[in-house]
């Protein structure tokens, strides 16, 4: 593998899932055409609203589901359609800690044994090597060696994580995908764990797919950001560029929506609230799947034709919206005044 060499290479990801006769039949189109890369020893973030396919696209990566089109490649290797058994041997190199905590793990298993089970079903490790290796990963996450002893329903939520990452990252894989980690966790709990997250990657070299709707977790951990919505995906860009220049409508309200620190700069921003729901994705909308909710929607172009994901202005910030300006220029959604008042603290 060379340096060059991404982790995750994603093309044409769709997912859709058939809807019973008894539940009315349709196709339920939850991922369309979602390309992702993640290189190595990056963090990258994938956001959006809740049914905006960030979960289903995490779960196709780990292949928990069968994607229905596209590619997913790790190091290289198209692992989309691979079995059950011949995926055993991938589980090395790519690992899933899920949002919620407590069901993610077997209540009737103590922590040390969940810990060690990956050590055990792939042959890493045997007899005392194993409660060595144990030790050294729960100290890592920062829980001490009597913890072993313990069940899940014994620990709190953020203890329950830090299990969950443990059990996760003892086989040393160079890809973690990360759903919602600390979406169900209390708000006091939050930061350590996140910050746990950035010391482990930095230590041991792990590239990261962070998904999440939490968008102040998203500045502070990520390299680079990937919008979606709808299951399409609508701004790919550095943190620095996405956070401070958003160019979709969508990425504008979303940002909009981030309580700032400062009092004053929180009263001077105007939030971009949108109007309605997310449409169903049995039938999304036509031509820009946002036209529905854009509060500066062109019509009858953003309805009848698909906008292409476009970088502008070379930087590697893109945008699928048809009213971004050759230029790079977001189209205003604020009605001339700032939705974001952002970097400025």
């Amino acid at each position: 593998m060379s340096a060059s060499e991404p982790v995750l290479e994603v093309s044409g990801l769709t997912k859709h899932f058939d809807v019973p006769r008894s539940r009315g039949g349709g196709v339920v189109h939850a991922v369309d055409g979602v390309d992702i890369t993640v290189g190595q020893g990056e963090i990258v973030g994938l956001v959006g609203e809740s049914g905006s396919g960030k979960s289903t696209v995490a779960r196709c990566i780990v292949r928990l589901l069968e994607p229905t089109a596209g590619r997913i490649r790790l190091h290289g290797k198209d692992i989309s359609h691979v079995s059950r058994r011949g995926m055993r041997s991938l589980r090395r190199q790519v690992h899933m800690v899920f949002q919620d905590p407590y069901s993610s793990l077997d209540p009737r298993t103590p922590v040390g044994d969940i810990v060690a089970e990956p050590l055990r079903m792939h042959g890493i490790a045997r007899g005392r090597d194993v409660g060595r290796r144990v030790g050294e990963m729960l100290e890592r996450v920062g829980l001490s060696a009597d913890m072993r002893r313990r069940y899940p329903h014994e620990l709190s939520g953020g203890r329950r994580q830090r299990v969950g990452l443990a059990r996760s990252l003892v086989l040393g894989p160079s890809l973690l995908v990360a759903d919602e980690p600390v979406s169900a966790l209390d708000v006091s709990v939050r930061a350590s764990i996140i910050n746990l997250v950035l010391d482990l990657q930095r230590d041991m070299g792990f590239s990261c797919l962070f998904v999440a709707h939490d968008l102040s977790t998203v500045e502070f951990l990520c390299n680079r950001v990937y919008v979606t919505y709808l299951g399409h995906i609508v701004e790919v860009g550095s943190r620095d560029r996405l956070f401070d220049a958003p160019r979709h409508p969508y990425t504008q309200s979303l940002l909009s929506a981030v309580a700032l620190p400062d009092p004053r700069l929180q009263r001077e921003r105007r939030r971009v609230v949108l109007p309605g729901d997310v449409p169903s994705p049995i039938e999304p909308p036509s031509g820009c799947r946002f036209h529905t909710r854009c509060p500066v929607a062109e019509f009858p172009l953003c309805r009848e034709q698909v906008p292409e994901l476009v970088e502008h202005t070379g930087d590697r910030h893109r945008a699928a919206c048809h009213l971004v300006g050759t230029d790079g220029r977001a189209p205003d959604v604020s009605g001339g005044a700032d939705p974001l008042v952002h970097h400025q603290t």
